[in-house]
């Protein structure tokens, strides 16, 4: 991207962010062009394994039903496998291979660049502490990486590649911001074989789980997810409240067919670092919100 492309789109993303605690606006969806090639014949696959075992290691289910990282247990050779990691992704081609495993090394790249910027900072206790200039609101318009001689931010990742080229609303499912509102981290890599299964059971974490969504004396609350993101999810509340009940339970899904509009949407930024074990292990009277 030339220098101007670069400072117009982040002058955009600017001007759709909101500076308040409690408000965010997200970029739209744009594509940028380099990023759509691709070959639907290829059969070519490529090695998550590395970022498989790392996430293993950990990202730990807690209790309260947030996957969370153990940033603290994360020693300088970790970091440097999750980099050696993310460097063998920039190696590659990308153009060169078929349109799933492009989505599963594009949502892998988004998540390992994450958590690497978390760890370069941390402790921190929001990732919107991680300033990528005076005014930004985190560090999604930071220059993270090069790819095919192009600088690439977190935001061109999820807003000019992901959203763009696949338009499936479950991408939100499946980038992880870091943080204790956004859906679950998955213990897996994703790959062209699993994308599918690993997206429908995020769905399905993440809107039956309170912080997704919930009914309260009839008045439905939902993620800010589904404020910011309103157009990839119908468009109206009537499209978030369809979406939602396609993967929601019995209970939540009762509670829906009794409700037609949104009532109140709300995140937490906080970072979704890992719980001290005792109340990893669902100690009564833990604090979900308590980070390490």
């Amino acid at each position: 991207m030339t220098s101007v492309k670069r400072l117009i789109f982040n002058v955009l993303v600017l001007l759709l962010i909101s500076r308040t605690a409690t408000s965010f606006a997200a970029p739209k969806a744009d594509l940028w062009p380099l990023w759509a090639a691709h070959d639907p014949d290829s059969s070519e696959t490529i090695d998550h394994s590395a970022w498989n075992a790392w996430l293993g290691r950990f990202v730990v289910i807690s209790a309260d039903g947030i996957n969370r990282v153990a940033y603290a247990r994360v020693a300088a050779d970790d970091r440097k496998a999750l980099q050696v990691y993310i460097q063998s992704l920039a190696a590659l081609d990308i153009s060169t291979y078929n349109r799933a495993d492009q989505f599963a090394y594009w949502v892998n790249l988004y998540n390992a660049l994450t958590l690497d910027v978390v760890l370069e900072h941390y402790p921190v206790q929001s990732i919107r502490e991680i300033k990528s200039g005076f005014f930004s609101f985190g560090p999604w318009g930071m220059e993270l990486i090069t790819i095919k001689g192009e600088a690439l931010t977190l935001d061109d990742i999820e807003h000019r590649i992901l959203r763009p080229i696949w338009q499936d609303a479950r991408i939100h499912y499946a980038v992880n911001c870091a943080s204790l509102g956004c859906p679950n981290l998955q213990r897996q890599a994703f790959t062209a074989a699993n994308t599918e299964s690993l997206l429908e059971t995020a769905a399905r974490e993440f809107i039956n789980h309170p912080r997704g969504a919930k009914v309260e004396d009839g008045r439905l609350v939902v993620s800010s997810i589904y404020d910011w993101f309103e157009d990839d999810f119908g468009g109206n509340d009537r499209g978030v409240i369809e979406h939602l009940k396609i993967y929601a339970e019995t209970d939540l899904r009762r509670a829906l067919s009794n409700v037609d509009r949104i009532s109140d949407d709300r995140y937490d930024w906080q970072l979704n670092g890992s719980l001290p074990q005792r109340q990893e292990a669902g100690k009564s009277g833990a604090d979900p919100h308590n980070p390490e």
